[in-house]
């Protein structure tokens, strides 16, 4: 894990110091890059099996943890049955036949594919593809696994159940690194996330600490009972307000309102849209998509 000398969450100004060194100690760590960059610059490593080093943008970075996985080795093969290919990539990786198809059948019933463990890979949907991936990244039962964006493609029941699997492969001791676009799947899953913006890491910490540290807005979600005209101009004038949104939830209108950190204004906004026009007032925390947003503004 980082130091502890506040590289909780680094900035731009310290972002090459506060990963050097780093030990991927963490059970789950992520990683995200905004779309037009290419949010994989740290996963490109070479892996020398006694110094593993990880390059960004021309900077080494030393890994204090030994990486025994086997490489990937090409895409599925389209005309073999999922269970056939897991089997395949098993001989690649010089398994015991027996044993790769022991462990080849476990992981299909993992990963939900054992109705279709007999069909051609090339008759199956970009989800089920997806599920077979992460079932062949499994086959050598990895210390570290690498996940790229793994709930791409998949049905919301599908993501859900990978995101159940994934503390799951974390509480058996395995080191994960996962990319994604998704700012919620990051906060959920990650106990440690790094956000790379144009090849540079600009926040290493925490799911909390990221958001206590770069969201430098407090926002206040009201639901009105009656949609008006205006009514978003009028909260947008008071004093500490930074943006208004709305959205129409049938016949009621919801406003997520940002405000400076540390300003209460719930008293201008309850007197600006009328007390017996709020169904509800809540005060939350920012997100940690609402502090990504401010991090590469």
């Amino acid at each position: 894990q980082p130091g502890q000398d506040d590289r909780a969450g680094v900035g731009p100004a310290d972002s090459r110091d506060g990963v050097a060194g780093s030990r991927l100690s963490v059970a789950v760590s992520g990683k995200k890059g905004p779309g037009g960059s290419n949010p994989h610059d740290c996963d490109r490593a070479e892996q020398d099996r006694d110094e593993p080093v990880a390059r960004k943008v021309g900077q080494s970075i030393p890994v204090t943890v030994r990486c025994d996985a086997p490489r990937s080795v090409g895409p599925s093969r389209g005309r073999l049955t999922g269970e056939q290919n897991l089997r395949y990539f098993g001989a690649l990786n010089q398994m015991n036949p027996r044993a790769a198809a022991q462990r080849s059948n476990q992981l299909i019933e993992r990963v939900g594919l054992d109705m279709y463990a007999n069909t051609p890979v090339e008759r199956y949907s970009r989800g089920m593809k997806q599920r077979l991936h992460i079932a062949r990244g499994l086959l050598m039962d990895p210390p570290v696994l690498f996940l790229d964006e793994p709930t791409i493609g998949l049905d919301p029941i599908a993501s859900q159940e990978l995101r159940n699997y994934i503390p799951e492969l974390a509480g058996q001791g395995k080191t994960i690194l996962l990319t994604t676009h998704y700012m919620a799947e990051a906060d959920m899953l990650c106990d440690t996330i790094a956000i790379i913006n144009r090849g540079e890491l600009v926040a290493l910490g925490t799911p909390n600490e990221i958001k206590r540290r770069f969201s430098r807005i407090g926002v206040i979600e009201v639901t009105v009972r009656r949609a008006r005209e205006g009514l978003i101009d009028q909260v947008s004038e008071i004093h500490g307000v930074v943006g208004v949104n709305s959205i129409g939830e049938g016949a009621f209108q919801k406003l997520t309102i940002s405000v400076d950190a540390g300003t209460d204004v719930r008293h201008e906004v309850s007197e600006t849209i009328g007390a017996d026009d709020i169904e509800s007032l809540v005060v939350r925390d920012p997100t940690l998509e609402e502090a990504y947003i401010n991090i590469l503004r």
